[in-house]
């Protein structure tokens, strides 16, 4: 067995569970996209699930693995999430500060 098997182990039982105490449906969530990269990474390497090693999900892979879930999948982001994350880095009560409004762009205001 590869260190990867026991490295997935490891990141649902003591990270999703343990540590994060993830729901069901987020731990399913990570179960389904990790069976979806394993066999992806199975049909580009030639290498069955239990001979991958961390090696083998490199970064090459990886974007085309992202890149196989959006164009063939048809899998994406939420919607609207895109902007979210520079939103989110503003506090809240610098929202309703006038000067800092003014040297803003107006759809931060705007933000939720």
């Amino acid at each position: 067995m590869t260190p990867l098997a026991p490295t997935l182990e490891r990141f649902f039982t003591e990270r999703l569970i343990g540590q994060r105490r993830a729901s069901p449906n987020t731990i399913t969530s990570y179960r389904d996209t990790f069976r979806l990269l394993l066999g992806f990474a199975h049909h580009h390497t030639g290498k069955t699930p239990s001979d991958l090693d961390l090696v083998d999900l490199n970064a090459t892979l990886i974007a085309a693995f992202l890149d196989h879930l959006e164009q063939v999948r048809h899998n994406s982001g939420h919607p609207g999430q895109e902007n979210r994350p520079a939103t989110r880095v503003v506090p809240h009560q610098h929202r309703n500060n006038r000067a800092y409004r003014r040297t803003r762009p107006d759809h931060l205001d705007r933000a939720p």
